[in-house]
């Protein structure tokens, strides 16, 4: 066999050992969707998902043309009910989850710790229960954390703060309680911290107040205590949401407000605020909405 020919042959081979890996590789995601069927009840997925299709024209699929693996998976708002299996974990090139609006129940596995890949979660609006996990702490590529509207319990672990890329974080109308992680002040790149209607309490830590990124504070209806920072918006040049309404803060309302000149909205009703509404709060030239209702005011 001359070089010409041997060359053309290892080719051949290694073409044939590159389509195999990628059909044991498109293999592996097809049994872990037929798994997360066989946990679903619903017409939709029970007669589109089938093995005598492609994976990549399943509903709510989407593969990468390079790799031909599921990057990402979006069965939001179709009438899902039932549970998550741990095979979930085996999309290993997945990099967005999105099963919101469903009935979805029961804890998430910690097998979605494996999604290396992962950019953004959105489990909104389910049925979940138990604690938030500190697996989600082992994804670092995380952007986009969205648990709102379920049954989440417990606290919220300071170990989201390993999460260095996290943009949005979502927890809003769940059963969380204790306090706010100071370690969430940690999260440089944070845009939207909404933690609205839960159970948490204490006083709210300065550190979420130093988040430079920051555009939407939201932590109305919890029990959350104690004062206000002098220096509220020292550090948030473009924060353009403050909803702290209903809960048990006290203090005086810090005239260092002025200094957010983004700000649109402004809540803090429902409190025990006591003192006069600073003048300097008609430098807000941005803002169109200011609620202070239910306060201890004068003058």
């Amino acid at each position: 066999m001359d070089r010409s020919s041997t060359l053309l042959f290892f080719l051949i081979i290694f073409i044939l050992l590159l389509l195999h890996a990628n059909a044991n590789n498109i293999s592996t995601d097809e049994a872990a969707l037929l798994e997360l069927k066989s946990h679903i009840s619903n017409n939709i997925i029970a007669t589109n998902w089938s093995a005598s299709v492609p994976v990549c024209s399943w509903i709510g699929i989407t593969c990468s043309s390079r790799h031909h693996r599921v990057t990402a998976l979006n069965i939001s708002s179709i009438q899902l009910y039932g549970t998550i299996p741990p095979h979930i974990g085996n999309f290993s090139f997945i990099s967005s989850l999105d099963i919101s609006n469903n009935t979805f129940h029961g804890d998430l596995p910690q097998e979605l710790a494996r999604l290396q890949r992962l950019k953004s979660i959105n489990v909104t609006s389910n049925n979940f229960t138990g604690a938030i996990t500190s697996f989600l702490s082992l994804l670092p590529n995380l952007r986009f954390v969205q648990l709102s509207s379920n049954q989440f319990s417990w606290k919220i672990p300071s170990s989201l703060s390993n999460l260095t890329k996290l943009q949005m974080l979502f927890l809003e109308r769940n059963f969380l309680e204790g306090e706010i992680p100071r370690e969430i002040g940690d999260l440089r790149y944070l845009t939207i911290l909404d933690l609205q209607i839960n159970q948490l309490s204490v006083s709210i830590p300065p550190s979420i107040f130093n988040i430079t990124t920051m555009h939407v504070i939201a932590l109305t209806e919890n029990n959350l205590t104690g004062n206000l920072p002098i220096t509220i918006c020292d550090h948030l040049p473009d924060l353009k949401g403050i909803y702290l309404s209903k809960n048990s803060l006290d203090g005086f309302i810090p005239p260092n407000l002025e200094k957010c000149r983004k700000l649109q909205k402004l809540e803090l009703g429902d409190n025990v605020l006591i003192g006069t509404l600073p003048r300097e709060l008609d430098n807000l030239t941005a803002l169109t909405y200011l609620y202070i209702s239910d306060l201890h005011l004068e003058g």
